[in-house]
């Protein structure tokens, strides 16, 4: 097996790195009232000096009340949390990374185990976060157009502080995918519908703001799921097809790279192709995607925070997929929050040095 495609450059617009890898967004609530601190800063930049090709951050949330429910989860707004952030694009680009943030809105949550609630009631396109479960409101029209605003905004922020490109979290059961799925978007107005192309509108304001706000000739991605956090087998787009009434407007509304989660990368999207998420973005759209979904390790991540521990697995199957042209970059999670060289490891093919996953690795920055 060689991994030589893994080590390729890659350039698109204001993104260009050194190679393939690129570190999954994983949320560490590290950062007391939503300010990134110097052990966040330290964190990124072990991994840009492991020779990541691209880092993502975890989860950094929008300018709005009630945009998150952790008080830990690093803000991308306020003079405080953005001083934070310049501090941690200096510290990676210092080592030689590239780095982008993922901005973030959460939509309507589960309470904090803690018992944090944030001061105003959690939003979305319903009151559901879920069916058959209601933890807040549904947006008005003006709160839609706020927080379409607040995406923009934290994005040309991103520009600003210098990061190579900027990701808009678009998956998981989180607010824009909250307006993509039926069964939490019940709306009667432009927002909602009967099909998946309707429910877009949302997303593709989001990407358009966006895309206005820091111009032409920045990296957006944007990362999408089919599966939902209640319903791991789900499907959004059912065929070819839904998917490219999906996909294809908001590449007209200026996503560049698609970042296509799932849970093991290796299973087939749809019946008849072994394509999987990321190979049938790539073959609708023509966009750039990223993979994503198990790399590199046995079991998954949802597993993980459930206590399982996880050993290197092969990337065999990966290169096959890639070698092929299903994809364009990989997004590897755990095996990076365990250790910041594993890219080395790789590389040189040091294989034996590879470390499991534990839960351990959550509860500090490594």
């Amino acid at each position: 097996m060689s991994t030589a495609n893994l080590f390729r450059p890659f350039s698109l617009k204001s993104l260009n790195i050194k190679n393939r890898i690129v570190m999954a967004p994983m949320t560490r609530s590290f950062s007391p009232a939503g300010v990134p601190t110097a052990d966040v800063a330290a964190y990124y930049s072990r991994r840009a000096a492991g020779e990541v090709g691209l880092i993502l951050s975890e989860g950094t949330v929008i300018d709005r009340v009630s945009s998150s429910n952790d008080p830990n989860v690093p803000h991308f707004y306020g003079t405080k949390a953005l001083a934070g952030w310049k501090e941690v694009i200096h510290s990676v680009h210092h080592a030689g990374g590239s780095m982008g943030p993922q901005i973030w809105h959460m939509g309507i949550m589960d309470n904090h185990h803690s018992g944090w609630l944030p001061p105003a009631p959690f939003e979305g396109p319903s009151d559901l976060n879920r069916p058959g479960f209601s933890n807040g409101v549904a947006m008005t029209q003006d709160d839609i157009d706020a927080a379409v605003k607040a995406y923009g905004k934290a994005a040309a922020e991103a520009k600003r502080l210098g990061f190579d490109c900027v990701e808009v979290h678009g998956a998981h059961g989180y607010l824009i995918d909250q307006f993509f799925w039926e069964g939490t978007n019940n709306r009667s107005d432009n927002y909602g519908g009967q099909t998946l192309a309707e429910r877009t509108r949302f997303g593709v304001e989001v990407i358009k703001e966006v895309r206005r706000q820091v111009g032409e000739d920045f990296t957006i991605i944007l990362r999408l799921s089919q599966w939902k956090p209640a319903d791991y087998t789900f499907k959004l787009a059912k065929t070819p097809k839904e998917m490219e009434s999906w996909l294809e407007p908001l590449v007209e509304a200026g996503v560049d790279i698609f970042h296509c989660s799932q849970r093991r990368f290796w299973e087939p999207e749809f019946e008849g192709s072994d394509l999987n998420f990321a190979g049938w973005a790539k073959k609708i759209t023509g966009k750039a995607t990223i993979t994503v979904g198990s790399v590199g390790l046995s079991g998954e991540f949802l597993a993980a925070f459930k206590g399982e521990s996880s050993e290197p697995s092969s990337l065999e199957e990966l290169m096959r997929r890639m070698d092929r042209g299903d994809f364009d970059l990989v997004a590897v999670g755990r095996p990076l929050l365990a250790d910041p060289n594993w890219v080395q490891k790789i590389r040189d093919e040091r294989l034996s040095e590879l470390k499991g996953f534990s839960r351990e690795a959550l509860m500090q920055l490594l």
